[in-house]
């Protein structure tokens, strides 16, 4: 069967998995850089990720967007939805650099091709690159702890990923699970029309109450990066810059809607428990746990360390340098998208360069 697929797949520089702010600065600096490539989207339009947020993120909600390169988003409504104004955005920035996204195109595997090149499959066709950059982020793979007894609640379990926003919640006794962005802001707003919300984190939230500066954030950077160069799966970067004290989470604050709690130990038919004895009823668990790295596709390739991650030396997969992650560990951010994207070409222009027998893995 593998052999079908690759006598007809379609023979390419580089391929570019997913049409995020990662994949879509790949693609504008291929093309600056005069580079055969496709790009390859499963989405059914424009935005990335952005296109499946709930409603009542509005852009200006939005934890930091940073412009795509070479075109700055401008006049954007910050009452409107993130999801509405950035997929405008991305879509109308494809138009711009003609950057012809393949969609929905649903990559299944990437794995090791013929005369040193990848062979990359999907229900859609087939194409053998020579070089290859993933930026397939992470909203795809949505993390779900378990607990004791998970199986049991009879209320409605669900995760940020398929938040619908906190209409649905009306009269209702949430339990919200995370200690991130997307976690406060679920309280903050289903708070207003819940019956009661409750907060439980793993780890006590740390808020930051100053301006988070360069140095600042380039040390937050730095410790995401070291995890993925030591190959363990990467964390995001908010997890180590702490959660800004906007007005809206002092008032949380202030009001007691950010009283966070420990973590329960175990979940019953219509709450959920600690072990000393407590136990708190809920009709709704939201599980606003995170998000992991979306590239099982890359899996044939045997790119994983013992501690789970994919060891990566700036944008590039230290076990095969034909393998680009942007988007991944410190440069999942829209700022750091943009640069890894760029770093990741000038990386492959190197690469693609040599004698072709010699693009293989490292």
């Amino acid at each position: 069967m593998n052999e079908l697929v690759e006598r007809e797949a379609a023979a390419v520089d580089v391929v570019v998995v997913g049409a995020g702010q990662a994949g879509l600065s790949g693609a504008y600096h291929l093309a600056r850089a005069g580079i055969d490539h496709v790009v390859l989207d499963h989405a059914p339009r424009p935005g990335g990720a952005w296109q499946f947020r709930w409603p009542s993120l509005t852009y200006g909600k939005v934890h930091g967007m940073h412009a795509l390169p070479g075109m700055e988003l401008t006049d954007a409504d910050p009452l409107r939805p993130s999801s509405e104004v950035i997929g405008e955005y991305f879509a109308a920035y494809e138009e711009r650099f003609g950057i012809r996204v393949r969609r929905p195109v649903d990559v299944s595997a990437v794995r090791e091709g013929s005369a040193g090149r990848l062979l990359v499959e999907s229900a859609s066709g087939s194409w053998a690159p020579r070089a290859l950059i993933n930026a397939t982020g992470t909203w795809d793979r949505p993390f779900w702890p378990r607990y004791p007894g998970q199986e049991t609640f009879r209320g409605r379990q669900l995760h940020t990923a398929n938040y619908p926003g906190p209409q649905e919640f009306a009269g209702a006794r949430v339990v919200v699970v995370g200690g991130g962005t997307s976690a406060v802001q679920h309280l903050l707003e289903v708070s207003e029309v819940a019956a009661r919300t409750t907060w439980v984190t793993r780890r006590p939230p740390v808020f930051r109450d100053r301006d988070f500066g360069e140095s600042a954030g380039r040390a937050a950077v730095a410790l995401v990066e070291e995890r993925v160069r030591r190959g363990l799966p990467p964390q995001s970067v908010v997890s180590v810059t702490g959660l800004a004290l906007t007005d809206a989470v002092r008032a949380g604050l202030a009001s007691g809607v950010l009283d966070r709690r420990p973590m329960f130990d175990g979940i019953t038919p219509s709450g959920v428990a600690w072990a000393d004895g407590r136990h708190e009823d809920a009709d709704v668990i939201l599980w606003a746990t995170g998000f992991r790295a979306a590239v099982d596709h890359l899996a044939p390739l045997h790119l994983r360390e013992p501690g789970g991650g994919i060891r990566v030396e700036g944008t590039r997969a230290v076990r095969d340098e034909r393998i680009h992650l942007v988007g991944y560990g410190p440069s999942a951010s829209t700022v750091g998208a943009n640069r890894a994207g760029g770093a990741a070409v000038r990386e492959i222009r190197r690469l693609l360069a040599r004698e072709p027998v010699e693009a293989g893995r490292a």
